[in-house]
């Protein structure tokens, strides 16, 4: 897929990664971001037109959910790593009756972030 350019001007290299940062502008009262949040940031930070940029963040998306589904690990340097773990069958308890029940086996996703992103979250600011 063809990449936008990024405009390297007097901002500097870093300037989109820069814009894309601060560009967190929530979606609804749920406090989360959202599809379009991160197509509207793509949008602001590489100028990209709102559809082409919400294109390239469902691509992304896909690829990763597909990976994840094919039971392969993600893993995003500076941000984490998404691994399929599979859990086995277990005897749990109904919390309503308190009546034992067998949870069958799957697998589920965990998500480890990364050491820099822990530490960012953390109040470390310093950039690796």
């Amino acid at each position: 897929m063809a990449r936008g350019n990024i405009d390297k001007g007097p901002e500097g290299p870093n300037a989109s990664k820069k814009k894309l940062a601060n560009s967190h502008s929530r979606g609804a009262a749920s406090g989360a971001i959202t599809r379009a949040d991160l197509a509207e940031a793509v949008h602001r930070a590489v100028g990209l037109p709102r559809g082409q940029a919400a294109a390239y963040v469902e691509v992304v998306l896909s690829e990763i959910s597909e990976t994840i589904i094919g039971g392969e690990d993600v893993k995003l340097s500076s941000f984490g790593l998404f691994q399929v773990r599979e859990k086995k069958a277990r005897i749990g308890r109904n919390p309503k009756t308190g009546a034992d029940a067998t949870i069958a086996a799957r697998r589920v996703v965990v998500f480890k972030a990364s050491t820099i992103l822990r530490g960012k979250i953390n109040g470390d600011e310093r950039d690796d």
